[in-house]
């Protein structure tokens, strides 16, 4: 059941020394690429990365919370042409949640690296930087990288005691049921 997958799911930092397969790959970029999109505009591209120098590199895209990368053997990294949509936020959210659910679900771990509207250093942002680092086009942002791989332990998912349950109003808010 669905409600399962999302109980085991876990942000995931730590990996082991082993390659996705091609085949899972491909299933993960099928499911990014059937993610739903406002009016079916598909502001997003995915670029797939399994290069070590590359995913280094990536992991120096913001001076926080994405050194881990360069221990992931695969990265994807979710961008959208502002151009095609003015929602490309939200369609590439959706997106990036849809690749999350994925990997758990093919036995991997993932963990989202936030790079939009992060800065690489005091004279760069960090989508500059991963910009120029892979060649992308003018109208292209960056928005995050998956980093995904197979966990290096085995974490259990969330407590049902740890759900913010009073963050729920019905029919108004701060009606509780």
């Amino acid at each position: 059941m669905f409600i399962d997958l999302l109980r085991k799911r876990r942000s995931v930092r730590q990996f082991q020394d082993k390659p996705v397969e091609k085949e899972k790959v491909d299933l993960l970029v099928e499911s990014m690429l059937r993610s739903p999109s406002s009016r079916g505009s598909n502001p997003w591209e995915f670029l797939v990365v399994r290069d070590p120098l590359t995913l280094e590199s990536l992991a120096k895209a913001k001076p926080h919370g994405a050194s881990f990368l360069k221990n992931a053997p695969l990265a994807i990294v979710v961008c959208g042409d502002s151009t095609k949509s003015d929602v490309w936020v939200e369609d590439c959210s959706i997106a990036s949640l849809i690749l999350h659910l994925a990997a758990t679900d093919l036995g991997l771990g993932s963990c989202w690296i936030q790079l939009r509207l992060r800065e690489h250093d005091a004279q760069t942002t960090s989508e500059e930087y991963v910009k120029e680092l892979l060649g992308l086009g003018e109208n292209v942002v960056v928005e995050a990288v998956i980093a995904i791989g197979y966990c290096k332990e085995d974490k259990p998912g969330h407590s049902n005691s740890s759900l913010l349950f009073e963050k729920v109003s019905y029919e108004k808010y701060g009606q509780k049921k």
